[in-house]
């Protein structure tokens, strides 16, 4: 059995679509990633998005019981392409349809130059396969993003992309899912320690 702590980055404050801009996260407030840091097991294999605000964060939840492992540009987020660094209402303006099928319909629909639910799914789901193949019965804290966590939460529910985009992942929060026998069980989501 794998379990897997899935931990939103920090907040970035921006105001547009963020996927691989990389952007820091605010990390100031101490007092709640203590109480995050304390909530995630203290034996544990710790990896991240390559990602500057996911790293970040993973540095600053990590024990020194925990294992960290190589950051990982396959759980950046979602490439939103030429959306990137817009505000959603430009993007709505300026590609109404097809935006609003982005969020109406998520799966194969993808922003110019940018890759689809699928694409993102697909790219996530192959490297928690292979970290689940290396690191069997281990304690994963992965720092990552809320399109990378949603995906997972769709895999755990055997659910539609539209389904588990209905859930909240709020930054510095833990959702974890459970492997066993190659089935994922999601057993908590979006908990704010």
């Amino acid at each position: 059995m794998t379990v897997w702590h899935w931990v939103r980055h920090g907040p970035t404050h921006e105001k547009a679509f963020v996927g691989w801009r990389d952007v820091p996260a605010d990390l100031s407030d101490k007092t709640r990633i203590n109480r995050l840091q304390n909530h995630l097991p203290k034996e544990a294999l710790l990896v991240s998005s390559d990602l500057i605000r996911a790293s970040a964060t993973a540095d600053a939840v990590q024990r020194p019981s925990h294992r960290r492992l190589p950051s990982e540009p396959e759980l950046r987020e979602f490439n939103f392409g030429l959306w990137d660094g817009m505000h959603f209402s430009q993007v709505a303006k300026e590609h109404p349809a097809l935006s609003r099928a982005y969020w109406e319909k998520p799966g194969d629909v993808k922003p110019p130059e940018g890759e689809s639910w699928n694409m993102a799914a697909a790219r996530v789901n192959a490297r928690v396969d292979a970290l689940n193949a290396v690191h069997p019965d281990a304690e994963i804290i992965a720092v990552a993003h809320i399109g990378v966590i949603l995906t997972q939460v769709q895999r755990g529910l055997g659910v539609t992309p539209y389904k588990a985009l209905s859930h909240e992942i709020d930054n510095l929060s833990c959702t974890r899912i459970v492997w066993s026998g190659g089935t994922p069980t999601v057993s908590q989501i979006n908990h704010c320690p």
